[in-house]
């Protein structure tokens, strides 16, 4: 057994580490590593862009209990002097997921904006943003950047739809992530500018001349915040709680939306099965998800006591990074896992996550995707890439795997 991956592709892997991290940032080809990692390595030692050491866990069924066992938690990652994948770009404590909310008003606030209900509410007008885009699009013909013209405006719209934004506040919010999610060793002076910027913007809507009649997130907020809620809570606290959720979906649900595209875009009849089959699209969904390889970075937890993990001893403080697209790709698990199968029914994929922070805001991500593929299908028969696929150009130094431009013809 090797101890240390040397694959055709083998990039420096720096000492005391068995593979150079983080992974390819290509999100069309799952890294060949991810292979050896699960037969040889399931949990592997690797060296964070701050220098911190780390465990890679890369098979479903550790993964899995990873994100499941108290053991390994995420809030515990903002506690000073934990160990980070890389610097900071934004305040530690706004780490903490929903479920780490501690006001309750804060909280029930947050999943109802986010429930199917108010979701399903809210589907009506995605459609209606998805065909307007692809309006001007068809309107101006091929070829067009579909990242630039439709994945991320439509993103905006949805997220601002849900949390009562404005699509200018959206957009200015969604502008900012270019920078609120880089991966860098080190923090730097634009970053905190940029945060201040965001939270800012955010403070003046809450607190503007009723707000609390607006509707969505932004109008509950600011009801708690006038006292029809409860009163623990600073507009500090509701403007990053706000800013917060529209980084984390916008984010996450853009990155998927735009790679779940190329991929039917790469598996043409796949795409015509489901053009054909427009019933079948939740399912398609599920498996575009199972093979969606936009968590470029692995999902963090910081190991709260010393424990042990596939036969490794992990020692109380050791950040633990799950392997998504190693889990997700599992021959244990997913039968002919390199295979984009939409008739499969992959119900244990790992990308939301698992156990007690598994993503709050799961119905909205699957819908959002549904309401734009359905949409792109409908308008845009014989989609396929203007470019070869060996020349789109994926971003560095970013926390998802995502195309900086996606040209298509239609």
């Amino acid at each position: 057994m090797s101890a240390v991956y040397s694959g055709e592709s083998e990039r420096h892997v720096p000492p005391e580490a068995d593979v150079e991290w983080p992974l390819s940032r290509r999100g069309d080809v799952v890294p060949e590593v991810c292979a050896w990692l699960r037969e040889n390595k399931p949990v592997a030692r690797v060296r964070t862009l701050t220098g911190a050491p780390a465990w890679l866990v890369s098979t479903h069924e550790l993964a899995t209990r990873v994100l499941q066992d108290e053991v390994f938690s995420m809030s515990a990652m903002a506690e000073p002097g934990a160990r980070l994948q890389y610097a900071p770009v934004f305040p530690a404590t706004s780490r903490s997921s929903v479920q780490d909310i501690g006001n309750a008003g804060l909280r029930e606030a947050v999943m109802r904006a986010l429930s199917p209900h108010a979701v399903k509410q809210a589907a009506g007008g995605f459609r209606r943003r998805a065909d307007a885009l692809l309006d001007e699009l068809v309107d101006e013909g091929p070829p067009a950047d579909l990242r630039a013209r439709f994945t991320d405006p439509y993103t905006v719209s949805v997220m601002s739809a849900v949390l009562g934004l404005s699509d200018d506040h959206g957009r200015l919010l969604m502008d900012g992530l270019d920078i609120a999610i880089m991966t860098v060793p080190r923090s730097f002076e634009g970053a905190q500018v940029n945060w201040d910027k965001g939270m800012a913007l955010t403070r003046d809507r809450l607190r503007a001349p009723g707000a609390a009649e607006a509707p969505g997130l932004l109008g509950a907020l600011a009801r708690i915040r006038a006292g029809k809620g409860d009163q623990d809570v600073t507009d500090d606290d509701l403007a990053s709680a706000l800013n917060g959720l529209f980084t984390a979906g916008a984010l996450s649900t853009a990155a998927f939306l735009l790679l779940a595209v190329l991929q039917l875009m790469r598996h043409p009849d796949q795409m015509e099965w489901l053009r054909a089959h427009p019933e079948a699209m939740d399912d398609a969904v599920e498996e575009l998800l199972r093979c969606n390889l936009a968590i470029g970075d692995g999902l963090p937890r910081i190991a709260t006591r010393d424990t042990e993990l596939g036969g490794t001893a992990i020692a109380e403080g050791d950040l633990v990074l799950v392997l998504v697209e190693g889990a997700n790709h599992d021959p244990a698990v997913f039968p002919r896992p390199h295979e984009l199968d939409l008739t499969r029914r992959p119900g244990s994929h790992l990308a939301f996550g698992a156990g007690r922070h598994y993503c709050a805001a799961t119905f909205l991500a699957r819908t959002h995707a549904s309401v734009a593929l359905s949409a792109v299908l409908d308008r845009m028969p014989g989609l396929r890439l203007a470019i070869p696929v060996e020349e789109i150009s994926w971003r560095s130094g970013w926390i998802k795997r995502t195309a900086e431009r996606l040209p298509v013809l239609w």
